[in-house]
């Protein structure tokens, strides 16, 4: 098999086969391993602590957070809506944008976890961080005030529900009204929720030379 053009990103590959195209970070991952001299046999289904790689994970929310950007860079087409609920629609194309932000920062906060504290410690902890509350999730970031703390916790509502449905579901009515509130008393901007996307993000770089 040729590894290297294997590795090489292809629009080709994706057009062709896109579920598994799409499936095969993995398998890519034990390629260069393999050609780094740690023989990894590909041809065998992956272990839970092999999925738990920091280098998936961190990829993976690159992925999601250059996703974020080009969407919310480019403005959807609108023009096959009737135009009074084109706005709607926009609005919502907007929540997709920020469910992705929040989802790209989640993997970011748990890969930083697996690389401080190890794979196995990560496994028996798994339970304790199987959720999107960025907000605890976010601990491990020294230093995170008050308005960073309510954006993450703003974020967390369009990674639940916000980004995908319009309705967070019977009797939980009230967390749309916490999304105003939290926007409004701390004046939230793009530009506020970008810069703490990319400090966070960046921190990954902080805790990869602490190993």
């Amino acid at each position: 098999m040729d590894f290297e053009k294997t590795l090489e990103p292809s629009k080709e590959g994706f057009g062709a086969d896109p579920l598994g195209y799409s499936a095969m970070a993995w398998h890519k991952w034990g390629m260069l391993q393999t050609m780094a001299g740690f023989n990894v046999d590909i041809s065998q289904p992956p272990s839970s602590d092999d999925l738990k790689s920091p280098v998936l994970w961190l990829s993976q929310a690159h992925a999601l957070s250059q996703g974020a950007e080009l969407l919310l860079k480019h403005d959807p087409n609108l023009e096959v809506l009737p135009k009074q609920t084109r706005g709607i629609c926009h609005s919502q194309y907007c929540a997709v944008g920020l469910m992705l932000v929040g989802y790209s920062l989640e993997i970011c906060l748990k890969a930083m976890l697996i690389m401080r504290n190890g794979i196995k410690w990560y496994t028996e902890k798994e339970k304790k961080h199987k959720h999107h509350r960025l907000e605890q999730l976010s601990e491990i970031i020294p230093d995170l005030g008050k308005k960073d703390k309510a954006i993450l916790r703003g974020l967390t509502h369009y990674v639940y529900w916000a980004g995908r449905y319009p309705d967070p579901g019977s009797g939980r009515e009230e967390e749309l009204e916490s999304v105003f509130t939290i926007s409004e008393k701390y004046q939230v901007s793009a530009k506020d929720l970008f810069t703490l996307s990319s400090r966070i993000m960046a921190h990954a770089q902080k805790v990869a030379d602490e190993l």
